[in-house]
C-alpha cells in the first residue's frame, strides 16, 4: 500500500472534531490520529488537548500527516499551539484533482470520495448529528464524550480505507507541493482581514437607514427612475445622450442584465452610478461577514474549490466576495498596516508565456500589453500613449482578455457595444497579431479532446468530457495557472515570514508593523515574482503594490465613489464620528420605512 510512501517513516491520519466560534479560531474538542504501518492510535479529549504543549506525534519532514479537507485539523494545530506538519498530505485535494470536471452524484466531502471508491461510511444523518454535537460547545456528558471520539475515529478508519485506493491516481511530488499550500492556507485563515469592527457594526444595524439615504441620492443622480422604479424608455434617453449604443436582446430589448452593465462600465465610467444603485436596490441585507471579537474576518478560503483550482470562499462572509465598495472597512489597527500587492495583466502573461508567442511576450514586457497590442495591430501610432488613445485602448483590452475566455464575435460585440462586424475585425486582428498563441490555444484544445484531460504546468488537471464546452477548455490554461502562481506565491510568502492575510485573486494582502511595511512588499514582490517564473518557465512578472497605514482605509478605487456616499450617509445620520475608526454608540439603530421597488431584477 505505501510502497510510493517510502521515503516517510511514519504516515498518520489524523481527525480533530472542534467548535467554531463566529469569525474565531477553532476550539478542539477532541482528536484521533493513526500511525498506518503499526496501527498505533491516540485518542485525546479536549482537556488532554489542552494540557500538551505539542503534538504527540512526530511532525517533522520525516513523518507524513494525512486528512481529509487538513486546513481544519491545522487550524486546531495552531490553535493548541503545536507546530504545523512538514509534510502533509490532503485526500480532499486529491480526491478534487482525480475527478476534477466529473459529475459527482456523493459530492466532494468524504462521504462522498468513500462513495465513489465503494467504501462504506459513517451514514450522513449521523455524521451531521456528530458535527451538530461538537459545534454546540461543552459541556458533553460522558456518553458524548465517547460517541464524539468514536466518531472522530470513524474518519480515520475512513482515511486508513481511502489512502491505498487512492495511490494509483497520486502523483506523490505534485501532492505534497498542494499539501505544501494547504499549511500555508491554515495560517492565512487563522490570520484573518483586519476590518473596522465597530463600523461595521454600524452598517450592519443601520442598513436600510443608509440604503434609504443611497437610493434617493442615486436616483436623483441618473436620472433613470421614477422614485425608485426603474424606467427603460429613461434609460433609453440616457444612452442616447451619452451616446453608448446599449447591447440588445434578439427581440430588441436592451439587455439589463448585470453582466450587461458590468461590461458597459468598463467601456464607460458613466454606468457605474446606475449600476450601484440598481445593485444596491437589490442588496436587502448587509453581507453578513465573519468577523471576530479581534476585528477579524475569518472564513474558510476553501482552496480548490472550483474547477480550475481557485479558491471559493463565501461571497457574503469575506470581505473580498462582498460589494467592492465594502472592502473600505479593511483597515489596519493603529500601529500596523497592510499592502494589495497584485500582478500585472496575470492572464495575458500567462498566454504569452504558455503558447510561447514572441508578439504577445513584446506586448506583456511593455508594461502595458493592451496598448501594445492596438500599436502592433496598427491600430495606433507608434506614439500613442494611454493618454492619447484611451478609448482605442479598452477596445483591445476587452478583445484580447475576452479572446482568452474564448469569447466569441457575438459576445465581444455585446461586451464593447458595438456591432458584430466590428468584434470581428478586432478578432482578426489578434488572430494575425499573434498567430502563435492561436496555434497553442487550438492545440490545447484539440489535446483536451483526444486525451479527455488538460493539466496545469504544476498537475492541477481538468477532466473533459462532451458535455464541456470549448470556452472552458480555452481559458482553463490562464485560470488554472494563474492559480498555481498564488499558490506558490502563499507558499513562499509564509514560509519566509510574511504577514499574508488573504490570497484574493492574482493578489495578496499582507500586513506588518507600520515602519517594516515597505520591507515586507519588498520581500512579497520578489517571491511573487519567483512564483511566476516557478510557473512560467522563468518568466517574471512585475507586480503592483498599495499600501495603506493606519489610520487609512483599503481603498478599491472602483468602489471609492460608493464608500464616500455611505460614510457621507452615515455621517449625516449621526452613526459615526468625523475621521473616526467606529461608530457613535450612544445612538440606538435608525429607524427607517421599508424600501418597495418595482422591476429590480431586471
Amino acid at each position: 500500500m505505501m510502497e510510493t510512501l517510502d521515503e516517510f517513516e511514519e504516515i498518520w491520519a489524523v481527525d480533530f472534531e472542534f467548535s467554531a466560534p463566529h469569525g474565531s479560531a477553532p476550539v478542539p474538542v477532541c482528536m484521533v490520529a493513526r500511525e498506518l504501518r503499526r496501527g498505533t492510535t491516540i485518542r485525546l479529549w479536549q482537556n488532554d488537548l489542552q494540557t500538551r504543549r505539542e503534538c504527540p506525534f512526530d511532525v517533522s519532514a520525516r513523518s507524513l500527516v494525512v486528512a481529509y479537507f487538513v486546513t481544519a485539523e491545522l487550524s486546531c494545530f495552531l490553535a493548541l499551539g503545536w507546530r504545523l506538519p512538514e509534510s502533509v498530505l490532503d485526500l480532499y485535494v486529491e480526491f478534487r484533482n482525480t475527478t476534477n470536471g466529473l459529475e459527482l452524484p456523493f459530492g466532494k466531502s468524504l462521504l462522498g470520495a468513500l462513495a465513489f471508491f465503494g467504501v462504506a461510511g459513517t451514514a450522513f444523518e449521523e455524521k451531521q448529528s456528530m458535527r451538530e454535537l461538537a459545534l454546540r460547545g461543552g459541556p458533553w456528558t460522558e456518553s458524548e464524550q465517547r460517541a464524539l471520539l468514536e466518531y472522530c475515529e470513524s474518519d480515520v478508519d475512513a482515511l486508513e480505507q481511502l489512502l491505498p485506493r487512492m495511490m494509483r491516481a497520486l502523483d506523490i511530488d505534485r501532492a505534497l507541493l498542494r499539501g505544501r499550500y494547504m499549511v500555508a492556507m491554515a495560517q492565512i485563515e487563522s490570520r484573518g482581514v483586519p476590518i473596522d469592527h465597530p463600523g461595521w457594526r454600524v452598517l450592519v444595524e443601520n442598513w436600510n437607514a443608509v440604503q434609504e439615504v443611497l437610493v434617493t441620492k442615486l436616483a436623483e443622480e441618473t436620472g433613470v427612475y421614477d422614485g425608485l422604479t426603474f424606467k427603460r424608455q429613461h434609460f433609453e434617453g440616457w444612452c442616447q445622450r451619452e451616446r453608448i449604443e446599449w447591447p440588445r436582446l434578439d427581440s430588441g430589448a436592451l439587455a439589463l442584465d448585470d453582466d450587461t452593465f458590468r461590461e458597459q462600465e468598463r467601456m464607460h465610467p458613466s454606468v457605474a452610478p446606475i449600476r450601484d444603485l440598481r445593485r444596491l436596490l437589490a442588496q436587502l441585507r448587509a453581507p453578513d461577514l465573519s468577523v471576530g471579537p479581534d476585528g477579524r474576518n475569518r472564513v474558510m478560503l476553501s482552496p480548490f474549490g472550483s474547477k480550475t483550482g481557485r479558491n471559493q470562499p463565501s461571497t457574503s462572509r469575506f470581505i473580498f466576495g462582498c460589494p467592492v465598495w465594502f472592502r473600505s472597512l479593511i483597515q489596519p489597527p493603529p500601529g500596523r498596516a497592510i499592502a494589495y500587492i497584485d500582478w500585472e495583466q496575470q492572464e495575458f502573461a500567462i498566454a504569452a508565456a504558455l503558447s510561447g508567442d514572441a508578439n504577445m511576450r513584446a506586448a506583456c514586457e511593455s508594461g502595458d500589453p493592451y496598448l501594445a497590442f492596438a500599436k502592433q495591430a496598427g491600430a495606433v501610432p507608434t506614439n500613442a500613449t494611454k493618454a492619447t488613445h484611451a478609448e482605442q485602448r479598452e477596445l483591445f483590452k476587452l478583445c484580447a482578455l475576452g479572446v482568452l475566455y474564448g469569447m466569441s464575435d457575438a459576445g465581444l460585440a455585446r461586451r464593447i457595444g458595438q456591432h458584430v462586424e466590428s468584434a470581428r475585425q478586432l478578432l482578426r486582428l489578434h488572430r494575425r497579431t499573434f498567430p502563435d498563441f492561436w496555434e497553442w490555444q487550438d492545440a490545447v484544445l484539440d489535446h483536451a479532446r483526444l486525451r479527455g484531460s488538460v493539466h496545469t504546468v504544476l498537475g492541477w488537471r481538468l477532466l473533459v468530457g462532451s458535455h464541456m464546452n470549448d470556452r472552458s477548455i480555452r481559458n482553463f490554461p490562464m485560470q488554472a495557472n494563474g492559480a498555481e502562481m498564488l499558490r506558490v506565491a502563499c507558499c513562499l510568502t509564509v514560509e519566509n515570514g510574511v504577514q499574508v492575510c488573504a490570497p484574493v485573486h492574482d493578489a495578496l494582502l499582507i500586513e506588518a508593523d507600520e515602519r517594516e511595511i515597505d520591507e515586507a512588499v519588498r520581500v512579497t514582490r520578489g517571491l511573487m515574482a519567483d512564483a511566476s517564473a516557478i510557473v512560467l518557465d522563468g518568466f517574471r512578472l512585475r507586480t503592483d503594490a498599495k499600501v495603506f497605514r493606519f489610520p487609512e482605509r483599503f481603498i478599491d478605487p472602483r468602489g471609492e465613489r460608493m464608500w464616500k456616499l455611505a460614510s457621507a450617509a452615515m455621517l449625516d445620520l449621526g452613526l459615526v464620528r468625523e475621521g473616526g475608526r467606529g461608530c457613535n454608540s450612544a445612538r440606538a439603530p435608525v429607524p427607517t420605512r421599508s424600501i418597495s421597488f418595482e422591476g429590480s431584477e431586471q
